[in-house]
């Protein structure tokens, strides 16, 4: 067995459902400390969820930072849903058919082995590296975020650390190990909307004000809206409603209010403020009685193909032949949050197929190509 399948393998056997890191990150450090990493312990969050976070450092030969290049993940995993649906224990490390299946084995477990692995090998070969190597792990990712990558951004901000590329370890690949890389993420801008009416019996129509028949135009404008065109990392600025909500139950009552659940997921092309700006501007076009509650949950980030992106790429060619695509397609990610601090930040790591799935796994053949990327990058960068 290799060192990186048997450390994804003790990764996974630890039940580490958010909050809890379960021991990963003490497994992490105690690697790195062998390797002369100076590494921090941060634990942060009210009582009843306290998160764990790491940070792990080793800085060049000559004493100065250098170039640096951090890994970053998270050791949290989402619950595992009905265990008699898993077809093996999901916190028991399984080989089956060329796969190992475990909850956290895409998402991101598999990552951070080869993250360990793929700096041992580096500074085994290259025991005067240039440049640093650094960690930030949390145990805060697949949660509310509050307490994880948020706050040690922050902190190493606070003490001038500066952070040259980041490579965060999220499962990336669609088809083949290789084949995507994200080099950017959309925004998220949420917002409950709420437009009023006049509650009323149904029979007698003229004394109230029906919210749900206000809103059927206004949905039809909000939906059929441009919002932008994107640009060539971008797809354009989509809206979308998640949840929609009127009425008392009965079927004689013309409701009093309307609640309408919806997110932008934003471009760099538009803002926020943009965006609040214009569909509000839609409602009051409109005549609509209205309040609205906004929740930005994160700002997009784009890294263009420079140097990280490139090394990367030049890895994943090296080590699988594929040209790999650079993609902002996706969720939202703590990519958010490093970007603020760092100015090239991609993600890279296994398929995604299975993350947050019942029997959740990973191809046994990608664990030591995906270890050997990594390490080809940091050769590249701070060899």
């Amino acid at each position: 067995m290799s060192a990186t399948l048997e450390l994804t393998e003790a990764l996974i056997a630890c039940r580490s459902v958010t909050p809890a890191d379960g021991g990963c990150q003490e497994l992490i450090a105690k690697r790195l400390q062998a390797l002369g990493f100076h590494t921090e312990s941060v634990v942060s969050g009210p009582d009843g969820f306290q998160v764990t976070n790491l940070w792990a450092i080793k800085k060049g030969a000559s004493g100065d930072q250098g170039k640096v290049l951090m890994f970053a993940g998270h050791t949290d995993v989402v619950p595992t849903g009905p265990l008699e649906k898993w077809d093996s224990d999901p916190f028991t490390p399984t080989i089956r058919d060329g796969y190992l299946f475990g909850r956290g084995a895409a998402d991101m477990k598999t990552s951070l082995a080869a993250f360990v692995v793929a700096a041992e090998e580096f500074v085994t070969t290259h025991p005067n590296h240039s440049g640093s190597i650094a960690f930030l792990i949390t145990s805060d990712e697949e949660g509310p975020a509050h307490d994880g990558t948020v706050v040690m951004c922050e902190r190493l901000q606070k003490h001038g650390q500066r952070l040259d590329y980041c490579v965060i370890g999220e499962p990336t690949s669609v088809d083949r190990l290789g084949d995507m890389i994200k080099n950017g993420r959309r925004g998220s801008l949420s917002g409950k909307l709420t437009i009023k009416g006049i509650q009323a019996h149904i029979a007698y129509p003229h004394l109230g004000r029906n919210p749900i028949h206000l809103s059927a135009p206004v949905i039809q404008k909000l939906v059929t809206t441009e919002w932008d065109t994107g640009n060539r990392y971008f797809q354009p600025t989509s809206f979308q409603i998640s949840n929609i909500h009127a009425g008392t139950g009965a079927n004689n009552v013309i409701p009093g209010e309307l609640t309408i659940d919806f997110n932008f997921r934003f471009s760099t092309e538009s803002t926020p403020e943009q965006l609040q700006h214009r569909l509000e501007a839609v409602l009051k076009t409109a005549g609509i009685d209205f309040e609205i509650s906004w929740v930005l949950g994160g700002s997009p980030f784009i890294t263009g193909d420079g140097d990280l992106a490139g090394a990367l790429r030049n890895a994943i060619q090296a080590e699988t032949g594929i040209t790999t695509e650079l993609s902002t397609t996706g969720g939202t990610s703590d990519g958010r949050f490093i970007a603020k601090i760092c100015n090239e930040v991609v993600e890279f790591g296994p398929l995604n197929a299975t993350s947050h799935k019942i029997n959740e796994c990973v191809i046994v053949d990608d664990v030591v190509p995906l270890k050997n990327i990594y390490r080809k990058t940091l050769e590249q960068l701070v060899a």
